[in-house]
């Protein structure tokens, strides 16, 4: 058996009958514990031509504990600041990353602010989950000869509590993936020649000291580092960071995203399969990766995932740790199915962590 494999729960939300915010699709939804110990999601509803909101809902529960269905609490955050509006009315505010962090002592939100620019990385802030603050685009210094603010960028989180930058400072530390121009998995299979850049291809991770200042919204990310490149066959044409690290037994625990081609693909018509895995990164020094599935723990199986606005896509971006129910070993992943639905599917933490050879 595959440690860590994700085992399918089901079909957790999916588009509204009759509403116009959710008629081109539910997905890729943070998860996050409120103050009152229920476990909301903020998916990304999606309205016609590709008009995103992020949404807030309540999940419910069974007698078990399995999370069975939502109920909707209305909108979180929808396209109003200048960095996530788009020539002719269009906009979004995507695929967000909820975390408590608890050195600042509230709620931090990472999504895509689909602007004039392209897709960049926004921050907001809330205490209560319903009162969201807009911080800003996420701002950085620059990496030799690479100015990450001018660049595309999606699938960021960051961690819970500060961890040591490489200098040794505590510091809010930030998963994020930079698209680099013609890295993108539709443009990498028009180009059989292609080799795989130790910088354009990656997950990386940033750090901003914390110093006397708890706040990040004038902060600027520093010490970048390439966190993690394509190895298997999988995920050779991307990865990309998935739901926020969480911190487990043996270290962080990332779930994460890659990419492969699938059979019949072709420049012209590239068939693309997004699957799941696992990597574990040292609690003291989250750049070093201690374990890193060498398969993946989902792909892309049931209709609901293999057949959608984009096929072939199972897509995590939420996390929740059981411990309501007295099961800290159990991890609950909420993924966006197809790019048109949200499943649900749980894993076990092993005692021990798998060597790989």
């Amino acid at each position: 058996m595959i440690p860590f494999q994700l085992q399918r729960m089901g079909t957790i939300m999916e588009p509204e009958p009759g509403n116009e915010l959710e008629i081109e699709g539910v997905l890729n939804p943070a998860a996050t514990r409120g103050p009152d110990g229920s476990l909301y999601l903020f998916p990304r509803l999606v309205a016609k031509d590709n008009y995103s909101r992020i949404g807030i809902a309540r999940v419910k529960f069974n007698e078990a504990g399995d999370p069975v269905g939502v109920e909707r609490l209305g909108i979180a955050l929808q396209p109003e600041a200048e960095y996530e509006k788009r020539h002719g009315g269009r906009g979004g505010c995507e695929d967000a990353r909820v975390t408590y962090v608890k050195p600042l002592q509230y709620y931090v939100m990472t999504y895509t602010a689909f602007g004039p620019d392209g897709p960049r990385i926004a921050v907001a802030s809330s205490k209560d989950l319903f009162n969201w603050e807009r911080l800003g685009l996420v701002k950085y210094l620059s990496y030799k000869h690479i100015d990450f603010n001018g660049i595309n960028n999606k699938d960021a989180s960051v961690f819970s509590v500060a961890i040591p930058s490489p200098h040794g400072h505590p510091s809010i530390g930030m998963l994020h993936r930079p698209l680099f121009p013609g890295t993108t998995p539709e443009e990498i299979v028009k180009h059989e020649d292609h080799e795989i850049d130790s910088h354009k291809e990656s997950i990386w991770i940033s750090y901003y000291n914390l110093g006397e200042d708890a706040t990040i919204q004038y902060a600027k990310f520093t010490s970048n580092h390439r966190l993690a490149l394509p190895v298997e066959p999988w995920e050779n044409l991307k990865i990309g960071a998935g739901a926020p690290p969480l911190l487990t037994k043996h270290g962080w625990l990332v779930v994460y995203h890659g990419v492969h081609e699938l059979e019949g693909s072709t420049a012209e018509k590239p068939k693309l399969c997004y699957s799941a895995g696992v990597m574990i990164l040292s609690e003291k020094d989250p750049q070093t990766i201690l374990y890193r599935s060498p398969d993946p723990v989902l792909i892309p199986e049931l209709p609901a995932e293999t057949i959608g606005t984009i096929a072939n896509v199972v897509f995590p971006t939420g996390i929740d740790r059981r411990d309501d129910i007295g099961q800290p070993n159990r991890i609950d992943v909420y993924y966006g199915m197809a790019d048109d639905r949200i499943g649900v599917a749980k894993m076990e933490i092993p005692d021990i962590l798998p060597i790989i050879i």
